[in-house]
């Protein structure tokens, strides 16, 4: 049964780092359509809404992604 909890204890940060990924990855979609569907509705022809949000939609993601990694070293 030890042998088990220590696979589980070595699996778990493998199951951390794939959900931040899927999460930086979800995260920066969802912003780019949202930046696309404020470009549609103000009638944006150079797409600065699309970029700025995906923009910010990335720092987001890398800030979330950083803050879960210090998280898991402590």
């Amino acid at each position: 049964m030890a042998e088990q909890d220590k696979k589980k204890k070595k699996l778990n940060p493998y199951i951390r780092f794939s959900s931040m990924a899927i999460q930086m990855g979800v995260t920066i979609y969802l912003g780019s359509k949202l930046g696309e569907w404020l470009d549609v509705k103000f009638d944006n022809s150079n797409q600065l809404y699309y970029k700025v949000v995906t923009l910010a939609s990335v720092f987001i993601a890398m800030f979330a992604v950083i803050k879960q990694v210090t998280n898991l070293q402590k």
